[in-house]
């Protein structure tokens, strides 16, 4: 019995700290709303990018953003700067909701937060600019340059006819025809009027096997041999 008083002292001393705890209601000096996560099965959030805004001055106090992109989405955005003053306290939660929903700095002022919410929707729309720049020059579009640039253009051989000179000019997609184009023709209106058919069937057949267009007879023996000679160069 004279042990079990010394234990209930101390259970007692124990708890004095938890009854005493209070919790902080100092400001945070930033505030972040993020967006749902991404299930584990979609990306693995390699592609995530953290941008920076401006930092805009406003009659308040500084306004400065920084944004969480996954590719163009924008997942999260972080207050770097805000005036200290409790309706931007009020307001940033609200900002931030309403960008993530609508995906861009076209969102509304919030009711008596009218500075800070123009200093915030300029600092945003900078990050997004920022985002959109640096998407441009991603390995993604260096690769679609890259393979625009592996076109190759091919020249037929010029082929003498009656009416003049034909000569076709033939850009090669891989092993596809991409696009032809007279380099010489017969000034004559029946091959102006010609020339387009032949190339719309050649583009459609693929190749020089096309038929010949009624009254440019010998137009057309003259582009399908430049052609041919074009295609075959292509494949040698």
């Amino acid at each position: 019995m004279k042990r079990a008083i010394p234990i209930l002292v101390l259970s007692v001393a124990g708890l004095i700290p938890v009854w005493r705890y209070e919790p902080s209601t100092a400001p945070s000096s930033t505030t972040e709303v993020a967006a749902p996560a991404p299930s584990a099965s979609s990306s693995g959030g390699s592609s995530s990018q953290v941008v920076t805004g401006t930092t805009v001055n406003t009659e308040k106090g500084p306004v400065e953003v920084q944004v969480t992109f996954d590719g163009e989405k924008i997942t999260a955005v972080k207050m770097l700067q805000q005036p200290n003053h409790p309706q931007t306290t009020a307001a940033v939660p609200k900002l931030i909701a309403q960008t993530l929903e609508v995906q861009s700095a076209d969102i509304d002022t919030v009711s008596g937060a009218t500075i800070t919410t123009e200093g915030y929707k300029e600092s945003l729309q900078a990050a997004i600019d920022k985002n959109a720049t640096a998407a441009s020059a991603s390995p993604s579009a260096s690769a679609s340059a890259s393979a625009a640039s592996s076109n190759e253009v091919v020249s037929g051989t010029t082929v003498n006819t009656e009416k003049g000179p034909v000569q076709v000019e033939v850009t090669f997609a891989g092993d596809r025809i991409g696009s032809v184009r007279m380099l010489q023709q017969p000034n004559h209106p029946q091959t102006t009027a010609a020339v387009p058919k032949l190339i719309a069937q050649t583009l459609e057949v693929q190749s020089a096997d096309i038929d010949t267009v009624s009254g440019a007879t010998i137009t057309t023996e003259g582009y399908k041999e430049s052609l041919q000679a074009a295609i075959d160069a292509k494949g040698a």
